[in-house]
């Protein structure tokens, strides 16, 4: 299955009508989630401009003392420049210009020494004065960089961890541990035989295009997005330009009974809870 379709000026109404014929040819609800997605991430990668702005980011001012004050005093400073660069066969008026370029210029510089001095200032006082080990120390000794190296855990056995691998594996057990039936309580054991019996009720009905609209809809703003990069905004606009295709897509995951792998996959960001930084406890 391929998405190679041309719409060639007609309507969404084609192309969700299109992509939903290809979903029920080939009810691979798991490759066909694969394939849309890969084209959501292609479509917003070339119309996002993302390594455009990425550049003029990179080319910007960074700088933590930068104000907006001192753009403008730039813009002009240069654009002065330019002026009395582009001024010749008039010297009275080549001086002129140049005499006001000169005062713009050392106004602008003055200007960024005064934020440049305000700034370190603050960065000077971010620490107690009777604290000899705050920000300037750690700056001097160029020890601002926090340290990435996994601390060594203990295990139920009183041993530790002896590398990353071991202590990232151990971690992962304590979140996710091994769904083991010798271990089941009494609730676990009753959940896992209802599981096991098969269900005498009839079949869900199919979602309608106004309830996956609705949820949708509903999905908060500004949320950070999964691995794929879609986020609840681009989610939107994908449901207006093919309801059908989705309203589709989810019905067939509720017929099958399956859920795409590639919705499964997550990223998880560990953070040392206060106070427990030097602890060897896995809950920490």
């Amino acid at each position: 299955m391929t998405f190679q379709i041309e719409d060639n000026g007609r309507s969404n109404e084609y192309l969700d009508e299109a992509l939903t014929q290809k979903l029920d040819a080939t009810r691979d609800v798991q490759e066909f989630t694969e394939k849309l997605e890969k084209v959501i991430q292609k479509a917003c990668k070339e119309t996002s401009g993302s390594s455009n702005k990425a550049k003029q980011k990179a080319k910007g001012k960074t700088v933590p003392w930068w104000m907006n004050g001192l753009t403008i005093m730039r813009k002009k400073t240069n654009a002065l420049r330019r002026r009395y660069q582009r001024t010749t066969g008039n010297e009275a008026l080549r001086e002129s210009r140049k005499t006001q370029y000169n005062k713009a210029k050392a106004e602008y510089q003055a200007a960024v020494r005064k934020e440049k001095t305000r700034s370190w200032k603050e960065y000077c006082t971010t620490t107690s004065p009777f604290n000899p080990w705050n920000e300037v120390y750690k700056l001097a000794s160029n020890k601002t960089r926090s340290k990435s190296t996994l601390m060594t855990l203990q295990k139920p056995d009183g041993t530790k961890t002896e590398s990353t691998e071991e202590t990232l594996r151990f971690i992962l057990h304590q979140l996710t541990p091994d769904d083991n039936p010798q271990e089941d309580t009494h609730y676990h054991i009753t959940v896992r035989e209802q599981t096991d019996q098969p269900l005498n009720t009839p079949n869900d009905k199919e979602f309608t295009m106004e309830e996956v609209g609705q949820v949708i809809e509903g999905l908060k703003q500004k949320k950070a997005p999964g691995l794929s990069g879609i986020t609840n905004e681009i989610a939107k606009l994908i449901f207006k330009a093919i309801p059908k295709t989705i309203t589709s897509m989810y019905n067939e995951c509720l017929k099958t009974g399956s859920f795409p792998t590639n919705w499964k996959i997550a990223k998880v960001i560990l953070i040392t809870k206060p106070g427990k930084e030097g602890s060897g406890d896995p809950s920490k």
